[in-house]
């Protein structure tokens, strides 16, 4: 990527809800100097919202930009270092965007969950991203870095105390406070019509290694597959019950293993659960975290129910308030056995609603690391994960937004 370009961080899908609240993260935790633009569908709008930001973005420019006109996308590409989306979902709107900054050795990075999107962007553009040098890096919010990094500071601490590869291991959503976007929604709904429509797009959504560069290298470890019942951790003495996004962190993590040439470990087995405590209401609290979340991925499988919920959730654009973003947080642990019997534990948590306050930090941090800090970065382009990409880079960054991510040796 060259000096030619006229910015560093573009953030496409401004005049959103999300959109808003990264670039004002932006605004407030960039360092002088850094060019950052805002992109969009309507002028208008992203006078608007430039307008709602703090003095210092005044002057920031605007590119319009639609997803239906390509030539618009590799404009704004061409122009940029890194690309930041919020517009989704993306497995309706995300793949010209995609290709536009693989072409043009754009790095990029988006908010997606969508296991269906992250697969098709994987098979299009990650050997154009190699070639023009481009990083396409998925999931930069709550989901999946809490995940994907929590799992690398347990496999970093094992290796440098020589404690053998990571095995078993299991992230434990410890404690969390937010609320649901419409976009939320919206993006488990498109992906669910998807997958529902054709059977084998069914498939790959089940797939534990589904989003793996080569699924056949895989080892076979045995039932891999996402659990949805309620459990009684035996190494933790602690009841869990199914975490909503495990079954898509899951898979950037093993992708993760895999790009590195399996440097977790062959035998890395992982999970995510829910912690639900000890206490003797714990079993029943947890069978009912299970029970109801059965029950609304059931109906969001289905055109009349999802219809009839489509009347009681949010809508696209809207979002939780400034008072409930601000009172939220979240706090996981990630258990890692590794070969030798050792235990780590790796904690990620940070204050802010995760799904937005925390979700916008991470997400422009992200994008300034990978404009910033090019010279720490692993050697690596194409379909990355934030792991891959940035690894220790993007943790000191969220260290120093007031993150905790940490890790300690428990045998």
């Amino acid at each position: 990527m060259t000096d030619t370009r006229d910015l560093d961080v573009v953030v496409f899908g401004a005049t959103g809800f999300v959109g808003r609240l990264l670039a004002a993260h932006l605004a407030a935790a960039a360092p002088d100097g850094v060019r950052i633009g805002l992109a969009g569908r309507s002028q208008e709008r992203l006078e608007q919202a430039r307008a709602g930001l703090p003095e210092r973005a005044a002057d920031w420019p605007l590119l319009v930009a639609d997803v239906g006109q390509p030539a618009t996308l590799a404009d704004l590409a061409r122009r940029t270092r890194v690309v930041a989306t919020t517009v989704g979902p993306y497995q309706r709107y995300g793949l010209p965007l995609v290709e536009a900054c693989a072409t043009a050795g754009t790095d990029y990075v988006d908010l997606t969950g969508e296991v269906l999107f992250v697969r098709q962007s994987i098979d299009r553009f990650h050997d154009a991203a190699v070639a023009s040098g481009a990083r396409i890096v998925h999931s930069c919010g709550f989901d999946s870095i809490p995940s994907d990094l929590g799992v690398l500071l347990c496999a970093e601490a094992a290796e440098e105390a020589g404690a053998g590869e990571l095995q078993d291991t299991v992230l434990h959503m410890v404690s969390a406070k937010g609320g649901v976007s419409g976009g939320t929604i919206d993006s488990m709904r498109a992906q669910m019509e998807a997958a529902g429509a054709d059977p084998a797009l069914g498939k790959v959504v089940d797939d534990p290694y589904s989003l793996s560069p080569d699924r056949p290298a895989e080892p076979d470890l045995g039932d891999e597959r996402d659990r949805l019942t309620a459990t009684l951790d035996p190494d933790l003495g602690r009841w869990t019950a199914p975490f909503v996004m495990g079954p898509f962190n899951t898979r950037i993590v093993r992708r993760s293993n895999a790009l590195t040439g399996w440097a977790y470990g062959r035998r890395f087995r992982y999970r995510e659960v829910m912690g639900v405590g000890r206490s003797p209401l714990a079993p029943l609290l947890a069978g009912g975290v299970a029970v109801g979340l059965g029950v609304g991925m059931a109906g969001m499988a289905f055109a009349p129910t999802r219809k009839l919920l489509d009347r009681f959730l949010p809508a696209p654009g809207e979002g939780p308030s400034q008072k409930a973003r601000d009172s939220g947080h979240f706090r996981v642990e990630v258990v890692a056995r590794t070969s030798t019997g050792a235990r780590f534990t790796s904690t990620v948590a940070a204050k802010g609603d995760p799904g937005y306050a925390a979700t916008a930090v991470m997400q422009g941090e992200s994008a300034l690391c990978l404009a910033l800090d090019r010279d720490r970065l692993p050697d690596r382009a194409g379909v990355l994960t934030p792991a891959t990409a940035m690894g220790s880079a993007l943790a000191d960054r969220l260290r120093a937004q007031g993150f905790e991510l940490s890790v300690r040796r428990d045998d």
